[in-house]
């Protein structure tokens, strides 16, 4: 076992989370997932027992997690087990940081893991949030798709309440209401805490029932999420039109063309002329149509679940709503359900060499057609503590990538062992639940690329191959980043579904 203190001597007092470059030592720590180790058996009365060491002592604490530690880029762990324990900033001196974690020891030492270390890290845990209809999405034919997608109806949507929409959030997927002929209804998944924000709403269960009632418009793209979509697509005219004009320049400079020798030049000059033409006509049709809020409204709340933690058999949190289509808003010929786009800030690259790292895995390799991964099937709960994939470091583990409003594309591995955590919400209620936790996916580049961020609550996270994780619940990390990401797992979540609408289903599969 390797020491965490001896590889960082001060790791009681550091309060950093993974991500964190330490510049005596010129590393950047980065959280890896544990999987088959032989705690997990008594992980879940180890981890209460910690819980109540720590409400004794009255640490102020948000989070419990179990990690293991690397340089980030490298494969060798520098600590393969340290509980890293999150405390409001400020909110613990090193004395009770240290007496907390003899506790902790104690604890781990009675258990049969003296070996396990326990580090304090300062952190906030966080709960990510009559116009034309939702455009079209076709990113084979489309030379701006990447722009367009922020407009269009592909996973995952960035939403937010008609009513407060600078409260933003991600919707995750698309189900039929039921089966029944002449039951067209769609519902689109999102957080409960996205749909009816705790500082506008009551925490108590709603469903829309009947038509008197007043409806609770979401509308597509928020506040931030619309401004942010229309910079983008001005900055994308300003840097083509730059290099056309360089392009021109170079071309002139050839003089008269001699058997096509500027051909180059005036396709790539063409080709940008081309979109530059798209994207001008993209952003006249947005900020003419869908400059307001209620221009983009899409559906309305048809049922959002009371938010609970500590759920059932689990303790997960119960934290998940639907939102009601509007027929008329979208081009159902068209409609690409439930396909998550996986382009914009990523390509196949990416996908390739974080997805199917490893030789002995490219006989299972899939590739994501049109940058869209078809969603098919849920992970089993068995599959969390015994995963296949290979990542990076040719190590077994579980493999996700979302879309979401904040952070667009996004890779990560999911750790196979829960965290606790603890929060107060704006109900002023006291939270303990238990949740998976995906790490940032870190490579040879030393990047220790986050998962998500504020907005991206009700993502859906999936699997390499399709199958739903989990549905995006929060984040937590050093006081202005979220380094570790929250997930509600998708095996526990359907059937929290279908207690509440036993006849839905996910949208079939569009060919």
């Amino acid at each position: 076992m390797t020491r965490l203190t001896e590889t960082y001597e001060n790791a009681y007092t550091d309060f950093h989370g993974s991500g964190t470059r330490i510049e005596e030592q010129k590393l950047v720590r980065a959280a890896r997932p544990i999987h088959y180790h032989r705690i997990e058996p008594t992980w879940g009365f180890i981890s209460w027992a910690i819980v109540a060491a720590l409400d004794k002592l009255q640490v102020d604490w948000n989070a419990i997690n179990p990690l293991a530690y690397a340089n980030a880029g490298e494969a060798a762990l520098i600590c393969d087990f340290v509980i890293t324990i999150g405390v409001r900033p400020g909110s613990l001196a090193y004395d009770a940081a240290v007496t907390a974690a003899n506790a902790i020891n104690a604890i781990l030492s009675a258990a049969g893991f003296p070996e396990i270390q326990v580090a304090f890290i300062e952190s906030v845990y966080r709960r990510h949030g009559t116009g034309p209809k939702l455009m079209n999405f076709n990113p084979l034919l489309d030379s701006i798709a990447g722009l367009r997608k922020a407009f269009t109806h592909a996973l995952g949507l960035s939403i937010a309440p008609l009513k407060s929409p600078h409260f933003e959030g991600t919707g995750g997927l698309f189900y039929r209401l039921s089966g029944e002929e002449g039951d067209k209804r769609v519902v689109l998944s999102t957080c409960a805490h996205v749909s009816r924000p705790p500082p506008l709403f009551e925490n108590k269960t709603y469903t829309r029932k009947t038509e008197s009632q007043p409806r609770e418009d979401i509308v597509l793209l928020g506040t931030g999420a619309f401004e942010a979509a229309v910079q983008a697509l001005m900055k994308f005219i300003g840097d083509q039109a730059v290099s056309v004009s360089s392009w021109e320049k170079q071309r002139n400079k050839l003089g008269e063309p001699v058997q096509d020798e500027s051909a180059a030049f005036t396709d790539l000059i063409d080709a940008a002329k081309n979109k530059i033409e798209e994207a001008d006509k993209l952003h006249t049709e947005v900020t003419k149509y869908r400059t307001t809020a209620a221009q983009r409204v899409f559906g309305h709340v048809l049922h959002c679940e009371k938010i609970e933690v500590g759920v059932g058999e689990h303790k997960f949190t119960n934290d998940w709503s639907f939102i009601l289509m509007d027929e008329d808003m979208v081009d159902w010929d068209k409609f690409l359900g439930n396909k998550l786009y996986v382009g914009g800030n990523t390509g196949t690259v990416e996908w390739a060499g974080l997805m199917f790292p490893q030789p002995q895995d490219h006989q299972k390799y899939q590739e994501p057609e049109d940058d869209l991964v078809q969603i098919k099937g849920v992970v089993p709960e068995s599959e969390f503590h015994n995963p296949q994939d290979l990542d990076v470091h040719n190590v077994k583990t579980l493999l996700a990538v979302k879309n979401g409003r904040s952070t667009g594309t996004t890779f990560g591995r999911v750790n196979g062992l829960k965290s606790i955590t603890r929060h107060y919400t704006d109900y002023g209620i006291h939270q303990v639940s238990e949740e998976y936790a995906v790490l940032g996916y870190d490579t040879s580049t030393l990047k220790n690329n986050k998962f998500s961020d504020p907005g991206d609550s009700g993502a859906i996270v999936i699997g390499r191959d399709g199958r739903i994780i989990g549905l995006l619940a929060g984040g937590g990390g050093a006081t202005n980043e979220t380094d570790i990401t929250y997930i509600t797992p998708y095996f526990w979540l359907e059937q929290r579904i279908k207690e509440r609408f036993p006849g839905c289903f996910l949208y079939p599969i569009v060919e």
